[in-house]
């Protein structure tokens, strides 16, 4: 039994099919071998952002400090008063033991801690501040009038709530902290209250994927 052969307009749709299944099965095969799994962070993906990029801070040993200075570790940056009650504390007391859950990859954690109330947090009280969480850990100090641009650069909020008496007003603040990655990068926002195991595990991920 013989067959017709196929007209002009078929054959031109045969050759579309097979030429669309060959480039789709080209692309599967080139994402599948060269394409990255994206890391799941617990954390809040911030990459590529256009804030929270950098800064210019004097540290509590009064050397000049960026983000430049901390390459090859994960930074985790917090933004507080060392007149806080409760958030301030709890959360640089999580960040020294994210640093014990690391092991020996604890060192390639830098922890910084940002006054908001540089007219109470000199460098001698941010020291001492700082001796109660990790010796590594480093308080930076923007000064007064530089403040507010440094908060917008890292969309920080920050409001001085007046007391009983002028050296007794407290600060309403943002409560979360920003991560960068070992090249400098800001990467993720962990929000307040998040856990030590959670934060621990994403700096896991930025250590092993630079």
């Amino acid at each position: 039994m013989s067959t017709s052969p196929a007209s002009p307009g078929k054959r031109n749709t045969i050759k579309l099919i097979a030429g669309a299944a060959f480039a789709a099965g080209a692309a599967g095969l080139l994402s599948a071998c060269s394409g990255e799994t994206k890391p799941q962070f617990t954390s809040i993906d911030i990459t590529g952002a256009d804030y929270a990029r950098d800064f210019a801070l004097a540290d509590h040993n009064g050397q000049s400090r960026s983000i430049k200075d901390f390459q090859g570790k994960v930074v985790v940056v917090f933004f507080g008063y060392t007149q806080c009650p409760d958030v301030c504390p709890t959360s640089m007391a999580e960040l020294a033991e994210i640093k014990k859950l690391l092991g020996s990859d604890g060192e390639r954690l830098q922890g910084l801690f940002v006054t908001l109330d540089p007219e109470r947090d000199t460098r001698e009280v941010l020291k001492a501040y700082m001796a109660n969480f990790d010796p590594t850990f480093l308080a930076l100090r923007p000064e007064l009038d530089k403040l507010p641009q440094l908060a917008k650069d890292f969309k920080i909020f920050y409001k001085k709530v007046e007391g009983k008496t002028p050296g007794s007003y407290t600060m309403d603040h943002s409560a979360g902290s920003y991560v960068f990655d070992p090249l400098g990068k800001v990467r993720l926002y962990s929000r307040y209250g998040s856990g030590a195991a959670a934060l621990a595990s994403d700096i896991r991920l930025l250590l092993k994927n630079n």
